[in-house]
């Protein structure tokens, strides 16, 4: 079976940009984004200093994670290893963006939905090499069938030492580099900088143009000379920078949604493991709770870039997306909160309350925890990557509902302002964690 793949020869790469401009004029890529790029490196000092040039892009990952995480197939792997794209299908949700350790996708201003290489598939289909390999000056550039032993980029494997970026990501690249530095490799070893070769890059592009100076006073601001001075590579050429991808959307539904679970969650445990007595509270835990949960609906579709599309979601779903999962959660958590809700309006008995509570129970947990095994799928975040994180949420949705419950049981002032400012404190917390592994750069 065809297996396609690149190798780049950093030997023979001179950072012409021929294979950038030649990618936007095949594709008609619009200004500020790219499919394929070149980033610069500078070692040394002078007069023992040096540069070096490495294209950067998709790599058509065996076991890609922007297709695992794409809740809508948007991204798909063909037979041939291709990755691919179709943007009729994508909702804008950055998961991709997210998951990608290569940060190779963006999205298109002019679409709003995610883009990347697709190897010149409409190309290979017709026997044309992709439009950076013919246009390469060099020949630094070489595609072909990694699975077929006769091909030349097979050969040129078999006789010469290769590495890829993040093997350790799992994700099985198919781009192959020769005579690459671990600090081109590694993004921290070089990390982004406020200044470079021709001009400051202190802005991100498109949507998220605002929130890319997060990611450069983190790295970049300081003495620049002082940077020159030390042995470390430095960054002096790159793409701009995509910026925070989740930024208070994602972070507030972690936080609406874990009080929608934790309020419901918590009271019927008090009630059905404690014996409590919850008669007073219970048309307010359910308003909250289902109104909390239509709070977190409404982020989260305020949150993509094609929210018309929301509903593909449902009606397109990949089952591998936690994505999906989530909303069908989302979905049966809702229709239990109703029907309680309907219980207790027209007094329908506690018996059918507790067998709702029977459902109700596990699916308030799952709401909670589902986003913490999304965050997992996204494997380019080393943080989000953590086995804690799902553990980690259960704990804040149970607090979250002790701090509701405790608002709504008149208890001492005391304890009301301790329940208010720990749900505040929560608040925080779950920003950082959504917001601070965003910060490290991804190539």
């Amino acid at each position: 079976m065809t297996n396609y793949g690149f190798v780049i020869d950093n030997r023979k790469c001179i950072g012409c940009h021929a294979c950038t401009v030649a990618c936007k004029s095949e594709h008609d890529v619009p200004i500020g984004v790219n499919r394929t790029y070149v980033k610069y490196i500078e070692t040394g000092t002078y007069p023992n200093s040096g540069r070096e040039f490495s294209v950067q892009r998709c790599n058509h990952c065996e076991d890609a994670p922007c297709v695992s995480i794409c809740p809508t197939t948007a991204l798909f792997t063909r037979d041939d290893g291709i990755v691919d794209f179709d943007s009729d299908r994508c909702i804008g949700c950055k998961s991709c963006m997210q998951a990608c350790p290569y940060d190779a996708l963006y999205i298109d201003p002019n679409t709003s939905t995610a883009a990347k290489c697709n190897y010149c598939a409409h190309r290979v289909e017709n026997s044309y090499e992709p439009a950076c390999v013919i246009v390469c000056p060099t020949e630094a550039i070489i595609s072909g069938d990694l699975d077929d032993p006769e091909s030349n980029i097979a050969m040129i494997i078999s006789e010469h030492t290769v590495t890829v970026r993040k093997p350790d990501s799992g994700a099985k690249p198919n781009v192959f580099y020769i005579e690459t530095s671990p600090e081109m490799l590694d993004p921290l070893a070089a990390p982004p900088q406020s200044t470079g070769v021709w001009t400051d890059q202190e802005g991100g592009v498109g949507h998220f143009a605002s929130q890319a100076q997060a990611l450069l006073h983190a790295h970049g601001y300081g003495d620049r000379m002082k940077d020159v001075d030390e042995e470390n590579a430095r960054r002096v050429y790159d793409t701009p920078d995509k910026g925070v991808l989740w930024g208070w959307e994602v972070s507030t539904y972690i936080w609406t949604k874990a009080i929608a679970a934790g309020t419901y969650l918590a009271a019927m445990l008090y009630w059905l493991a404690f014996g409590g007595d919850i008669s007073g509270i219970l048309l307010p835990v359910l308003g909250i709770s289902l109104g909390f949960l239509a709070l977190t609906g409404f982020l989260l579709v305020y949150d993509l870039d094609r929210p018309e599309r929301f509903l593909y979601v449902l009606l397109r779903p990949n089952w591998e997306s936690w994505l999906v999962k989530g909303a069908y959660i989302l979905g049966a958590y809702s229709a239990v909160l109703i029907a309680s809700l309907t219980v207790v309006w027209f007094d329908l008995g506690e018996n059918w309350l507790a067998w709702l509570a029977y459902a109700g129970i596990p699916l308030a947990l799952l709401t909670g925890v589902y986003t913490a095994w999304l965050l997992n799928q996204a494997v380019a975040r080393e943080a989000w990557r953590s086995k804690w994180l799902a553990p980690q949420f259960a704990a804040e949705t149970l607090l979250a509902g002790v701090c509701v419950l405790v608002l709504l049981s008149e208890e001492m002032l005391v304890w009301v302002i301790v329940a208010a400012v720990a749900l505040a404190v929560l608040a925080a917390h779950q920003r950082r964690t959504i917001r601070e592994p965003q910060l490290v750069p991804l190539s």
